[in-house]
């Protein structure tokens, strides 16, 4: 087995004042199976300035063994980036509804249902999407014209967020024309835009509304 041997010798000045020295050599051998070995020999101690001590030099020779080591990569996150993640993401923006049914709780309070939807659609696809009543004795098949705006049956009362909706279509006016201005067609009314954000508040079944009430108190309040 070949092996190589490189050999170093050091001096060290253990006293700038009295210039003591100190020599050690350096012995490193290297064998072909890739075995390190290091030995190290104190040669002699010298000094400058007469003192009496004893010395007694001995050649003291220590054996180390080299392996490869493991190495674990440790992976760090910058605090911007953990406390972006932290953060969630931001709702898309949406319209929140409030509908009130024409008949009241056992309570005699309004019986209320908050919903939230994207702006862009039809007011009655967002009604019946979230099974909100809408047509009443009007609901079974072959008593609406199911959404084509001829029969007038969709009716809704728009109590909050009229800023919110499309004007009257011209089936509208003609159904609605000796009901209230605030009074409008589901199937022809369009809530906002896609990136609309607003309150809408919609009376159920305007015909059979037998109460009045305050929207104002029934309303969920944010917290400061």
């Amino acid at each position: 087995m070949q092996t190589y041997q490189i050999n170093c010798y050091i001096t060290h000045i253990s006293n700038a004042y009295t210039n003591r020295r100190r020599t050690f050599l350096l012995s490193l051998q290297i064998s072909a199976m890739g075995t390190l070995q290091l030995s190290i020999h104190g040669l002699a101690t010298t000094s400058s300035v007469p003192r009496k001590f004893n010395f007694s030099s001995r050649s003291s020779t220590t054996h180390l063994r080299f392996s490869t080591p493991k190495i674990r990569a440790v992976s760090t996150v910058p605090d911007s980036e953990s406390t972006a993640k932290d953060k969630e993401p931001d709702e898309p923006p949406a319209v929140d509804f409030a509908f009130v049914h024409s008949v009241l709780l056992p309570d005699g309070t309004p019986d209320v249902h908050f919903r939230r939807a994207c702006g862009g659609q039809k007011l009655r696809d967002i009604m019946l999407d979230n099974n909100m009543e809408l047509y009443g004795p009007y609901g079974r098949p072959l008593l609406n014209c199911a959404g084509g705006g001829t029969c007038g049956t969709c009716r809704v009362e728009v109590v909050e967020g009229k800023e919110l909706l499309t004007p009257r279509t011209d089936k509208e006016k003609e159904h609605l024309k000796k009901k209230p201005k605030n009074w409008r067609l589901a199937c022809q009314t369009i809530v906002g835009k896609p990136d609309s954000k607003g309150l809408l508040v919609i009376q159920q079944l305007p015909e059979w509304k037998a109460h009045e009430w305050s929207y104002e108190k029934f309303l969920p309040t944010e917290e400061p």
